[in-house]
């Protein structure tokens, strides 16, 4: 796997002269691609989870929203459908919430892709300038979804999901061409936020349990 966490110059990808570029040199052909379906998404896994940087580095900036949506689409129905069936073999759940599922999942997935991407750029706006535009941090959330493909296996899925931030935060430094540092101040700073709230919560949930408890052990 690639970890390499240097970069050149100031600390990002290399581009050609005159500014961010629509497009990077390097491997645009390791990307999912419609025109060629299975194999360029067996390409696109393996890339990015073997060599992420590089992969990262060689992606296209703009001008392609479809394909890497496809690709993060193909990624969570697999794991729909992987984590739908072992529900129906350990009767979790029925066959009707399973096809559910499959149907809910894409647009869910689309919709959150989008809303994941905007708070993302909005950060990488903040924190990166120049950058190379809302389309190229949206690739590097679609590509980073790559980790769902295990997220249905119960406990280890999860944790090994966990690389997603390691993949989000080498996407962000590559493709706008940044430091680690303000990459993973990008990608951490929403899932802090997140953690924190889901904390708040949980705390007032059982703040009410308890205050709820000792009220009727009074009774």
């Amino acid at each position: 796997m690639d970890f390499n966490t240097g970069t050149s110059g100031s600390g990002g990808a290399s581009h050609p002269p005159g500014g961010i570029p629509g497009a990077t040199a390097g491997g645009p052909g390791e990307e999912f691609n419609l025109s060629d379906p299975i194999q360029s998404y067996i390409n696109a896994v393996r890339s990015v989870v073997t060599h992420p940087a590089s992969f990262f580095r060689g992606i296209v900036h703009r001008g392609d929203y479809l394909n890497p949506l496809l690709f993060a689409l193909i990624c969570y129905e697999i794991s729909a459908i992987l984590g739908g069936i072992l529900s129906l073999i350990v009767g979790n759940n029925g066959f009707g919430s399973f096809i559910i599922s499959l149907i809910i999942t894409p647009i869910g997935a689309t919709i959150g892709l989008f809303i994941g991407a905007g708070i993302l750029h909005l950060l990488v706006m903040l924190l990166v300038k120049p950058n190379s535009g809302f389309e190229a941090t949206f690739r590097v959330g679609s590509y980073a979804t790559v980790t769902s493909l295990v997220s249905w296996i119960p406990v280890i899925g999860w944790i090994i999901s966990l690389y997603g931030i390691y993949l989000s935060i080498v996407g962000i430094r590559e493709v706008h061409s940044t430091t680690t540092g303000r990459a993973a101040a990008v990608v951490l700073i929403p899932a802090v936020i997140v953690f924190l709230i889901l904390l708040v919560l949980v705390a007032l949930v059982g703040a009410v349990l308890f205050f709820g408890s000792q009220q009727g052990a009074g009774l």
